[in-house]
């Protein structure tokens, strides 16, 4: 029973089409003089018909590809198939539908148009970028420049063409009156981390020029400061780090979360370990997190010893049960037990290990996509800001 709803959904946009196809025929018919009782129809359009009512999907898509043929005026016709094979998956068939009506002569403007973003669509579906996109830059002034240029700023995220994706973006927020302020932002902070991971001289220059203009464009998201902190650090200024990351930790403190190694290197680095812990724990008992306690764990373990960071991560465990906590807190045990009792820890450990790791992904909010790592643009969906700073476990928690 599903099938057959789902394929009846499928075929709305066909029903459309043969309802058109059908009054204009009947129409022509009674102008003509001739009867109107559906006699002048093709018999192709019946057999599909009676295939879609049959359930016999196929077939009634070869049937009124055979209308199609018959009747080169059934532009409409056209544009549903095309658009249901599209639809089905079907993007080779649908590319040769929509690439037909393109190419063919007597079309009005407008419906030229129409045939070209669909076309461009089509490929776009199936892949074909290139030919998605050169579709869509043909459509620059006409009815669907707005929705081609949508198109083009996907195809630029898709291929990471960062310097294209924001003279696009910067388009749709003149011409349009779009607010992609956020959008920019992330493209600016893509350049950045690009360049950080470069071997250029001046690559820590070139990041930290993006990063300001990725702050103008908008000077309240997280990612900007997180990413300044980073290529601080990266220079051996661990001071400016540390700026940058005050940042984060007074305005999105559960952020900081995301950088808590760095932000502990950094105050170690400075002779200031105490005065990074104090911070970080400070963060931690209101916006919990695995990251941040696991850091704290390790900072800990190195400046007072195990039994006293153990002692310290069971206390943080009553404050904020964790799975992930226990798991860490179990292996933390082992390496202080003697052998006869470290092999019981470690079979504790193993035993929630499983289900440790299903709760430590991180999930997407809008496509439910889990990754090991944390991203700002899904690689599900490509949405940006869909990851929350915490884990599964975290989220599930509350």
């Amino acid at each position: 029973m599903l099938e057959f709803e789902a394929w009846w959904l499928l075929a709305i946009p066909l029903f459309f089409g043969l309802g058109w196809f059908a009054a204009r025929y009947e129409a022509a018919l009674g102008r003509s003089g001739r009867r109107r009782d559906g006699a002048g129809l093709p018999d192709a359009y019946f057999r599909g018909l009676n295939f879609l009512l049959n359930e016999q999907s196929d077939k009634a898509i070869d049937a009124f590809i055979d209308v199609v043929r018959l009747d080169p005026e059934t532009v409409d016709l056209h544009f549903a198939l095309g658009n249901l094979f599209r639809r089905r998956g079907e993007t080779d068939r649908a590319i040769r539908v929509h690439l037909n009506l393109v190419e063919r002569g007597g079309l009005d403007a407008l419906q030229r148009e129409h045939a070209l973003f669909e076309l461009g669509q089509d490929y776009l579906k199936a892949g074909l970028l290139d030919r998605a996109e050169d579709a869509f830059v043909r459509l620059e002034g006409t009815r669907y420049g707005a929705p081609a240029l949508h198109h083009r700023l996907e195809i630029a995220q898709m291929v990471r063409d960062w310097p294209l994706a924001i003279r696009l973006a910067e388009r749709l927020q003149r011409d349009r009156g779009e607010n992609r302020a956020r959008d920019i932002a992330h493209f600016r902070c893509e350049l950045a981390a690009r360049a950080l991971a470069g071997e250029s001289g001046s690559r820590f220059d070139h990041a930290r020029r993006e990063l300001d203009q990725a702050q103008q464009v908008d000077a309240s998201h997280p990612r900007p400061r997180l990413l300044r902190g980073e290529v601080a650090a990266a220079e051996g200024d661990h001071a400016a780090a540390i700026e940058a990351w005050r940042g984060v930790e007074r305005d999105s403190p559960e952020w900081l979360a995301l950088v808590a190694p760095g932000w502990l290197a950094a105050f170690t680095a400075l002779g200031r370990r105490d005065e990074g812990i104090d911070a970080l724990e400070a963060v931690h008992r209101e916006h919990p997190s695995i990251d941040a306690f696991t850091a704290l764990a390790t900072a800990r373990a190195e400046r007072d010893g195990g039994a006293a960071s153990v002692a310290w991560a069971e206390q943080a465990l009553q404050a904020a049960p964790s799975l992930l906590g226990l798991e860490r807190l179990l292996a933390m045990k082992a390496a202080l037990r003697r052998s006869d009792e470290q092999a019981e820890v470690e079979l504790a450990q193993r035993l929630i290990q499983a289900q440790a790791r299903r709760l430590s992904r991180y999930v997407c909010s809008h496509c439910g996509f889990k990754a090991r790592q944390f991203y700002w643009q899904c690689p599900g969906c490509n949405r940006w800001d869909t990851y929350a700073p915490r884990r599964s476990e975290e989220l599930e928690r509350g």
